[in-house]
Protein backbone atom coordinates (compact mmCIF):
# COMPACT_ATOMS: atom_id res chain seq x y z
CA UNK A 1 0.00 0.00 0.00
CA UNK A 2 1.08 3.34 -0.80
CA UNK A 3 1.70 5.19 2.35
CA UNK A 4 -0.61 8.21 0.97
CA UNK A 5 -2.95 5.83 0.65
CA UNK A 6 -3.61 5.55 4.53
CA UNK A 7 -4.54 9.45 4.66
CA UNK A 8 -8.52 10.30 3.72
CA UNK A 9 -10.64 13.14 3.10
CA UNK A 10 -13.83 13.35 4.07
CA UNK A 11 -16.35 16.16 4.65
CA UNK A 12 -18.15 14.35 6.87
CA UNK A 13 -15.09 13.60 9.22
CA UNK A 14 -13.09 16.84 11.16
CA UNK A 15 -14.85 19.09 8.74
CA UNK A 16 -12.42 17.53 5.98
CA UNK A 17 -9.22 17.65 6.93
CA UNK A 18 -7.11 15.14 6.16
CA UNK A 19 -7.27 12.25 8.53
CA UNK A 20 -5.37 8.82 9.02
CA UNK A 21 -8.14 5.94 7.28
CA UNK A 22 -10.33 4.68 9.83
CA UNK A 23 -9.63 7.33 12.54
CA UNK A 24 -10.63 11.11 13.25
CA UNK A 25 -6.84 11.94 14.23
CA UNK A 26 -5.75 13.95 11.72
CA UNK A 27 -2.90 14.70 10.10
CA UNK A 28 -1.93 17.80 11.97
CA UNK A 29 -3.00 16.36 15.35
CA UNK A 30 -0.23 13.53 14.59
CA UNK A 31 2.57 15.98 13.13
CA UNK A 32 1.66 18.61 15.91
CA UNK A 33 2.04 15.93 18.60
CA UNK A 34 5.72 15.04 17.10
CA UNK A 35 6.74 18.72 16.90
CA UNK A 36 5.90 19.31 20.10
CA UNK A 37 8.25 16.58 21.25
CA UNK A 38 6.28 13.63 21.70
CA UNK A 39 8.05 10.84 20.88
CA UNK A 40 6.18 8.19 18.24
CA UNK A 41 6.63 5.32 20.91
CA UNK A 42 3.98 7.78 23.24
CA UNK A 43 2.01 8.56 20.33
CA UNK A 44 1.55 4.59 19.25
CA UNK A 45 0.63 4.13 23.29
CA UNK A 46 -1.95 6.73 23.73
CA UNK A 47 -3.23 5.70 20.14
CA UNK A 48 -3.11 2.21 19.76
CA UNK A 49 -5.34 2.57 16.48
CA UNK A 50 -2.11 3.91 15.12
CA UNK A 51 0.63 2.36 13.50
CA UNK A 52 4.25 3.37 12.35
CA UNK A 53 3.10 3.36 9.03
CA UNK A 54 0.41 5.99 9.90
CA UNK A 55 2.53 8.21 11.25
CA UNK A 56 5.12 7.83 7.96
CA UNK A 57 2.25 8.59 6.21
CA UNK A 58 1.21 12.07 8.00
CA UNK A 59 4.65 12.89 7.20
CA UNK A 60 4.43 11.68 3.79
CA UNK A 61 1.37 13.74 3.47
CA UNK A 62 2.83 17.01 4.74
CA UNK A 63 5.94 16.37 2.25
CA UNK A 64 3.76 16.18 -0.48
CA UNK A 65 1.69 19.09 0.25
CA UNK A 66 5.23 21.30 0.90
CA UNK A 67 6.12 20.51 -2.27
CA UNK A 68 2.66 21.07 -3.99
CA UNK A 69 3.19 24.81 -2.94
CA UNK A 70 7.22 25.06 -3.47
CA UNK A 71 6.06 24.52 -6.75
CA UNK A 72 3.02 26.64 -7.35
CA UNK A 73 4.47 29.35 -5.47
CA UNK A 74 4.94 32.42 -7.90
CA UNK A 75 8.87 33.62 -7.87
CA UNK A 76 9.85 36.46 -5.60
Amino acid sequence: MNLLERITIDPAIRFGKPCVRGTRLTVGDVLGSLASGRSEADLLQDFPQLTHEDVLACLAFAAERERRLMTTCPAA
